[in-house]
C-alpha cells in the first residue's frame, strides 16, 4: 500500500484534543499535572456546518495551549447534541477526542482523506470562516477522529502567539478569556 491519499502526508499532527464537561477544571489540572499553559479561552464558539450529512449549529467552549509547537484543546460542548462531541444518547464524548492537521486547502485535504477510505462527519467554519474545519473518521472505529483545520491567516497567527506565549509562560498565570457569544 503506498502513502498516496493517507492523511499522514499532509504533514505534522499540530494539535491534540480533548472533551471535558467542566473547562475550568481541565484546564486547571493541565497546568497543575502537565505544566501547560497559559490557556486562551474561548466561550460560545458557533460552528456551522454539516454533521453526518445534515445542517448542522454546535456551540463550543474552547481551551487552546500549547506544547513545543503542538496545540493543546479542551473542548466544552454546549447542549446534548447531534454534535460530533455527544453519543447517541447526548452525554458528551469526555476524554480524548481527535488529533488535527493544518492544511492549505480543506477540500482537497478532505479529498485525499476520503480517497484514503476515511469517512467526512463534520464539516464547519466560525468566525465568518476564519477557520475552517472536517472532521473524518475510520468506517469501523468511530474513535479514530483525525481534523482538518483550514491553515487561514488567523489560525496561523494563533499558532504563533499560542506558542510563543507558552514558551514564556511564568508557570502560574492562566491565560486569557474571550466570549463569542455576542
Amino acid at each position: 500500500m503506498t502513502r498516496d491519499g493517507l492523511i499522514a502526508t499532509l504533514g505534522p499532527i499540530r494539535q491534540i484534543a480533548w472533551l471535558t464537561e467542566d473547562l475550568d477544571a481541565a484546564t486547571g489540572r493541565w497546568r497543575t499535572f502537565a505544566g501547560i499553559g497559559p490557556w486562551t479561552v474561548y466561550r460560545n464558539v458557533t460552528l456551522e456546518g454539516r454533521y453526518r450529512g445534515r445542517s448542522a449549529r454546535v456551540t463550543i467552549d474552547v481551551a487552546l495551549s500549547y506544547q513545543d509547537g503542538t496545540q493543546i484543546e479542551i473542548i466544552r460542548p454546549h447542549g446534548r447534541g447531534p454534535s460530533p462531541y455527544h453519543d447517541e444518547g447526548g452525554r458528551v464524548r469526555v476524554g480524548m477526542h481527535h488529533v488535527a492537521w493544518l492544511v492549505q486547502n480543506v477540500a482537497a485535504a478532505k479529498e485525499t482523506a476520503t480517497k484514503g477510505g476515511l469517512d467526512l462527519l463534520f464539516e464547519a467554519e466560525a468566525g465568518g470562516g476564519a477557520t475552517r474545519v472536517a472532521y473524518l473518521q475510520a468506517p469501523d472505529d468511530p474513535a479514530m477522529l483525525l481534523e482538518l483545520i483550514a491553515a487561514t491567516p488567523a489560525t496561523l497567527e494563533g499558532f504563533h502567539t499560542g506558542a510563543e506565549a507558552s514558551r514564556y509562560w511564568d508557570g502560574v498565570s492562566a491565560g486569557q478569556e474571550l466570549d463569542l457569544s455576542g
